[in-house]
């Protein structure tokens, strides 16, 4: 009974990750060799591990990451000018501790997003927090952020995010109010936290995909020093992969 109790103790604080591991310690005879320093360690190792799944969960709950990658899964197979050395680093997160961007560009289908989705699953796991937005939607949210009198707030939401990753930048030339919205979101995240930015358009490209020459050259200055820069060649995945239910051989 007074067992019982304590789990229910434990599951009203919160402490689920011990609740689980007392209940199955005091379902074998075997825990009575433990220590007391022993059977307190594993009950706080347990608590600890719970509470970090959870929040690794939550985190990419909220990322809302478009596809479910891992930086494991990237197929190295097809040559398009990804190097294995350079993903490698970037799954340490060491970058996003310097606060460096990651600028990736290719033609569609060459796996852009995906690239983008699991660096940014790696950044959860690694316990940062990941905002992941289209560019097209993120324009048109500022817009109604505009109109509804929340722009400043939703600015100021998307700062706090260590990561933000916005995809298919330049599927239209930027208007007015779109390069000086991507200039807030740039300027804000300047040396304090980090962006991934996905774009169909070469970055020697962007000057002209944003328009202006005072904005663009503001925002590229932020955005290019002591960037990554990943440009992916070659065909679409989708077409080799095809290529390959079809030939097996050439795998």
């Amino acid at each position: 009974m007074l067992n019982e109790q304590t789990v229910t103790k434990m599951q009203e604080m919160k402490l689920l990750g011990m609740a689980r591991v007392f209940e199955e310690l005091m379902g074998k005879p075997e825990h009575s060799d433990l220590t007391h320093d022993e059977f307190v360690g594993l009950l706080v190792d347990a608590e600890a591990t719970s509470r970090e799944n959870r929040k690794m969960q939550r985190l990419l709950r909220e990322a809302k990451l478009k596809q479910q990658a891992c930086l494991e899964d990237i197929d190295y197979r097809q040559p398009r000018g990804l190097h294995k050395q350079t993903l490698l680093e970037l799954s340490t997160c060491q970058w996003l501790g310097n606060h460096q961007n990651i600028l990736i560009s290719g033609a569609t289908g060459t796996g852009k997003t995906f690239i983008a989705c699991a660096i940014g699953n790696r950044v959860c796991r690694a316990g940062y927090s990941v905002f992941y937005t289209r560019a097209p939607r993120l324009f048109n949210t500022l817009f109604q952020a505009r109109a509804d009198g929340s722009y400043l707030k939703y600015l100021s939401k998307l700062a706090r995010f260590n990561l933000m990753i916005i995809d298919d930048l330049g599927l239209s030339p930027m208007n007015e109010v779109e390069r000086k919205d991507f200039l807030e979101i740039v300027e804000d995240r300047n040396l304090t936290a980090s962006l991934i930015i996905s774009s169909q358009v070469p970055v020697k490209d962007w000057y002209q995909l944003i328009g202006d020459p005072t904005i663009a050259d503001a925002i590229c200055d932020r955005l290019l020093h002591n960037a990554y820069k990943i440009e992916l060649k070659g065909e679409s995945l989708r077409k080799t992969d095809k290529q390959l239910e079809i030939n097996p051989e050439k795998k």
